[in-house]
């Protein structure tokens, strides 16, 4: 491994959400307690330093002095088309490329393009909360999908429940998330294709969140959707730099849409969207130079996995947690104590003084589970489980 991501990066006084942001967690109900010996592992958001070639090309981008509107040069897209060829062998059109400065916003925009008021949007829960905000602010409904949880904590989808609602006439969207968060898995080739045949044959658009897709483990393959659908007609997938190589600061997500209506339709109700010089710059190096940095982070989060797996099942071994198959997020089940959720909080973040994220936050299928981000060096993961298991031996 070339890259060290055991060094510890302080990002206090960096305005950094994570680490600085403890009024505002407060106010949000995240936390009654946040000071300087806070372990925040609520939020997919890395603790690990971004590849050279981004510092560099960042650097590049300062030193130039003047930070005006930016165009999108043909090496912006041809980048992108590159990475995805290479990574993902999926061939990506230049035209069918639009720019959005983030994927909460590109999903919000196409609610508001695909669907009317009182339309149905389906969902799969427990899911990243955003997902049911964008649904429910935008006055349309959520419908739950609700995965499959077998006794080993494998994920499954209820394709008949989902072709039962897929059919209903108010049904217009579905929001899919692969690698999905939070539960970690990544669909299969035969799941996505089922998925894909079910909304086209009922007219329902498909926007395929798979901003994770670069971050899966050693023994698995991603396979975006657009590449085994029949018709992509009907699907907008969203991908990112930002989880990939942590820089969610620069506001860089990329839409693929296909079809040139729904095109059409989404950059009509997001308006004219500009990319800073520094998100450009990011883009650009980090898909052209940062490959090896990524399989160096890739090792280095199996290896955090696999070292918290081992710590649960030998500490706590009545928490229910599988390594998942993709993403850097941990589901960890605590249902196994008979706590209540506030019950399982105030011992974590109250006592242990460690922010994760409360499980019933991705749906009522959540009760009982919270989410931990494992993107930091392995001593301040392992600090963070050590403390909550001090709270919980009582409870052995």
């Amino acid at each position: 491994m070339i890259n060290n991501f055991d060094e510890i990066v302080v990002r206090r006084s960096t305005y950094s959400v994570k680490w600085d942001g403890g009024t505002m967690l407060e106010k949000m109900g995240l936390t009654k307690k946040y000071d300087e010996n806070t372990i925040p592992l609520f939020t997919a958001d890395m603790d690990l330093p971004v590849p050279q070639a981004l510092v560099d090309a960042l650097h590049k981008t300062v030193d130039h002095r003047i930070y005006g509107y930016s165009i999108f040069p043909d090496e912006y897209f041809e980048s992108i088309q590159s990475w995805f060829k290479k990574r993902h062998d999926w061939d990506i059109k230049k035209e069918e490329i639009v720019y959005s400065p983030g994927t909460v916003h590109a999903i919000n925009m196409a609610v508001r393009a695909f669907t009317e008021p009182g339309d149905g949007v389906i969902i799969q829960r427990p899911v990243y909360p955003p997902f049911t905000s964008a649904i429910e602010k935008n006055d349309r409904v959520v419908i739950n999908n609700a995965l499959i949880c077998d006794e080993d904590g494998y994920y499954r989808i209820d394709f008949e429940d989902f072709e039962e609602k897929a059919k209903e006439d108010s049904t217009k969207l579905f929001i899919m998330c692969n690698p999905h968060n939070p539960t970690g898995r990544v669909f299969s080739k035969e799941e996505l294709e089922k998925l894909s045949d079910i909304c086209q044959v009922n007219n329902v658009i498909i926007i395929a969140d798979e901003i994770h897709g670069d971050l899966i483990r050693r023994d698995q393959v991603f396979t975006p959707i657009a590449k085994v659908a029949k018709s992509t007609d009907h699907l907008v997938t969203c991908t990112a730099i930002n989880k990939t190589f942590n820089v969610a600061g620069l506001h860089c997500t990329n839409m693929v849409i296909p079809n040139l209506a729904l095109r059409n339709k989404i950059t009509d109700t997001m308006g004219h969207q500009m990319a800073s010089p520094f998100t450009i710059a990011a883009l650009i190096a980090v898909y052209n130079e940062g490959e090896q940095w990524l399989e160096d982070l890739k090792e280095y989060l199996d290896g955090t996995m696999e070292m918290v797996k081992a710590f649960m099942d030998e500490q706590m071994p009545k928490v229910k947690i599988t390594i998942p198959e993709g993403t850097y997020v941990m589901w960890m089940d605590f249902s196994a104590y008979g706590l209540s959720d506030e019950e399982i909080h105030d011992r974590i973040y109250n006592k242990a003084n460690v922010l994760l994220q409360m499980g019933n936050n991705f749906g009522e299928e959540g009760v009982n589970f919270q989410r931990i981000c494992v993107p930091s060096p392995r001593s301040i993961i392992k600090e963070a489980l050590e403390r909550i298991s001090r709270e919980f031996a009582d409870l052995k």
